[in-house]
């Protein structure tokens, strides 16, 4: 028997920010699948997972900040692949690197990358994936031991190990992510990426030439230390998944921390940063 789901179509404003947020609480939540849409975004959950009161601690929805409705459908099981198709359109980062799932036809960029989407954040589609595959495609990175901390899709551990990067760690703290990094790592025929479940606790006596953690300003600086302990001498660390107006936390951290600022990139209103030891 086909799972039922329950598709709940939210319409947010001001969305960008709005859909991050209201993500991040539903993943707390039986919530399995998220599309981004033109006003908002779409959140699928098992019929069987569902109660009444589901909503009910999802702060954002009372949030002041944002205009957010939305409406209930019934599914007899999502075709994913199908709901990907229809929103899912493929990502070219400067030229050079072509982010595309599964269905999509193959391109000539230098780095193609095969994404099986199932969330929205961690295909390229958000502005700090896209700002962090800018850093990785600007820099030298043949043979620098990596760590991809946060890897959603594991999409930019993929692309350091296509720009010669070796060995890769990646660690998420979401199971569904772990699977996924696990699955895309397959999918795109790497050889050296590890995928662990977990957090920053799993940082005991390692050592990175890089450090990419595109997570939130709060994670980033409850566990700074942990990054910067970790680096090699002249090791390189890579941020985002912050705004403009984060930027003097997060810079106060790196250099109380002994490192040196060098580049800084801007979509919309978010950041990304790259320091040096």
């Amino acid at each position: 028997m086909s799972n039922v789901y329950l598709g709940y179509h939210f319409t947010i404003e001001p969305k960008e920010l709005g859909s991050e947020i209201l993500i991040a609480e539903l993943g707390e939540l039986p919530f399995e699948s998220f599309v981004e849409s033109e006003f908002g975004v779409t959140a699928y959950i098992q019929k069987q997972l569902w109660t009444e009161s589901i909503l009910e601690e999802v702060f954002v929805l009372n949030s002041p900040q944002f205009t957010i409705s939305y409406t209930i459908e019934e599914i007899d099981q999502v075709n994913w692949n199908e709901e990907w198709e229809k929103n899912f359109d493929p990502i070219d980062v400067d030229g050079k690197c072509h982010v595309r799932a599964p269905f999509h036809p193959k391109t000539n960029a230098e780095f193609d990358i095969i994404i099986e989407p199932k969330m929205s954040f961690g295909t390229g589609h958000h502005e700090t994936t896209h700002m962090m595959i800018q850093h990785l495609l600007d820099m030298d990175v043949l043979n620098m031991k990596t760590l991809d901390m946060g890897c959603g899709t594991a999409i930019l551990a993929i692309l350091a190990e296509m720009k010669g990067a070796q060995p890769i760690d990646a660690i998420d703290i979401d199971n569904w992510c772990y699977l996924n990094s696990i699955e895309n790592a397959e999918r795109n025929n790497c050889q050296q990426i590890t995928v662990y479940e977990g957090d920053a606790s799993l940082l005991v006596d390692q050592k990175y030439d890089l450090i990419i953690a595109n997570i939130n300003r709060n994670i980033l600086l409850n566990d700074m230390q942990r990054y910067v302990a970790c680096m090699n001498s002249k090791g390189v660390l890579l941020l985002s998944g912050f705004y403009e107006e984060d930027i003097p936390f997060i810079d106060a951290s790196c250099t109380d921390k002994g490192l040196t600022f060098v580049k800084k990139l801007q979509r919309n209103n978010w950041v990304s940063l790259k320091y040096v030891n």
